[in-house]
């Protein structure tokens, strides 16, 4: 449980959102701690310049003014005095101020000047911080003394904690919001992410018809999803075209092996006894075994092609004969069913390249014109160099190639009406990419179809 993704991602999300918010608290307690207790200082210099002001006219202007120690338990402050001679007690209080201030940091003759000064200091008994207010005592325009107020700092954070566990209910009240909404997006994300991987469990034991979820929107999990579908689509349609390919195979084998033997037993047997008769069985045994070996070799050629395990056999090749021998092959079927079989050169090319291999294309083309054109048809194969290319081209009157099956007929094992092996466009197209060309394909439905070998001429002699 703890290594699935399912949990890992929700609790790194939480765990990352838990530091982040730390983190954001952290800084947002100090920068506001700096901020409250700058302006909280300010407000305290200011109570204590009105305590003071208040202070000093209660002493010039009373004749029994209140004890200082009553004053302290009033205000909350400390109550210092500073008397600017001896025998002259405006102030009364419990100890003189020049012994409890360090004299460096107060300058006594600025107050007795007539200057307000605020100021922070650490009294030397407790080493207690505190914030000093110094106010000069006149009656009229002279200076008799000072009185200053002090406050322990410890009241400005006590002021200050009540709004720090104020933000405490407002942190955890932000991780439970983001830890739900990380919550919620990381199962977003993972649930997509592990259909996904049962999906390719499934596949990976075969089962490639696994239904794989649809992800909305256009996001790399979404693109993941709809490319694991097209996969598991091509890999169901893979396994269904090796399938037919078996069957297939399997019949192609079976038919000539069948007249094989039936055609061995019969002479074995001395049930064909005139020599006519011997040298048709012999005649049929042949060109069964030459069936037979075309279609294994179909079968060698198209397992090289997959693994890149074939070699070109590079040589100058005059096309033009080439062509006639192509040509050649099949004018015997043409001649038997009628068909209308025309040849065309207009360029005669020397070409280093692979003469058998190029063959082995033209015959494939032919031999797929010659299965699709009805008898008294159309054939024509055609010879031409146009614009740094060499073309030839095979043309049927057949029954043409509808658009949705134009790009499946290169598949290999793939039959449009189920008979054949399927592997000699295939076949062709893999070797013209190999020759360093490509097949062209124009094709009408109830028109017919034209096939063209199309090779560089960069490498004519």
């Amino acid at each position: 449980m703890f290594r699935s993704l399912r949990f890992r991602l929700p609790t790194l999300f939480l765990a990352a959102i838990v530091l982040a918010g730390l983190v954001s608290t952290a800084v947002a307690v100090s920068v506001s701690k700096r901020y409250a207790q700058t302006t909280l200082r300010k407000e305290a210099f200011r109570q204590l310049g009105t305590e003071a002001a208040g202070i000093t006219e209660i002493y010039t202007k009373r004749i029994n003014p209140p004890k200082s120690v009553d004053l302290e338990r009033a205000s909350g402050d400390q109550i210092f005095y500073v008397r600017r001679a001896k025998g002259i007690d405006l102030f009364p209080g419990p100890t003189p101020a020049y012994t409890l201030l360090p004299r460096s940091i107060l300058d006594f003759r600025r107050i007795l000047a007539g200057h307000t000064l605020q100021f922070e200091f650490t009294r030397p008994v407790d080493k207690t911080r505190l914030l000093g207010f110094a106010r000069p005592v006149k009656l009229g325009d002279q200076v008799f003394g000072a009185i200053i107020l002090a406050r322990p700092t410890t009241r400005l954070n006590q002021s200050w904690l009540p709004f720090a566990w104020r933000l405490l209910p407002a942190f955890f009240a932000g991780i439970l919001v983001a830890g739900a909404l990380g919550w919620y997006l990381s199962r977003r994300i993972t649930e997509p992410v592990l259909a996904l991987s049962d999906a390719a469990d499934e596949v990976a034991s075969g089962h490639y018809g696994v239904a794989v979820p649809e992800v909305p929107g256009r996001d790399e999990i979404s693109h993941l999803s709809a490319r694991f579908r097209e996969m598991a689509a091509e890999l169901q349609a893979a396994e269904a075209l090796e399938r037919n390919f078996l069957m297939t195979v399997s019949h192609e084998l079976r038919t000539p092996l069948t007249a094989i033997r039936g055609h061995v037993e019969a002479l074995l047997e001395g049930v064909v006894e005139d020599e006519e008769a011997r040298s048709y069985s012999l005649e049929v045994i042949r060109l069964e075994a030459e069936r037979l070996e075309r279609l294994v070799g179909d079968v060698l050629d198209l397992a090289k092609l997959d693994t890149h395990r074939f070699s070109l056999f590079r040589e100058e090749v005059d096309l033009e004969r080439l062509v006639d021998r192509a040509y050649s092959a099949f004018g015997e079927e043409a001649r038997r069913r009628g068909i209308d079989y025309s040849r065309s050169v207009t360029a005669t090319p020397v070409l280093e390249t692979d003469g058998d291999r190029v063959l082995q294309v033209i015959s494939n083309l032919l031999a797929n014109a010659f299965r699709w054109t009805p008898d008294g048809g159309r054939v024509g194969l055609a010879l031409s160099q146009v614009d740094g290319t060499i073309r030839i081209a095979v043309d049927d009157s057949g029954p043409g190639i509808p658009q949705e099956e134009q790009e499946r007929i290169f598949r290999p094992f793939w039959s449009r009406d189920g008979h054949g092996t399927g592997l000699g466009l295939a076949i062709a197209r893999e070797l013209a990419a190999a020759l360093g060309g490509e097949i062209e394909l124009e094709t009408q439905a109830g028109k017919g179809s034209r096939f063209e070998l199309v090779l560089p001429a960069n490498r004519a002699v």
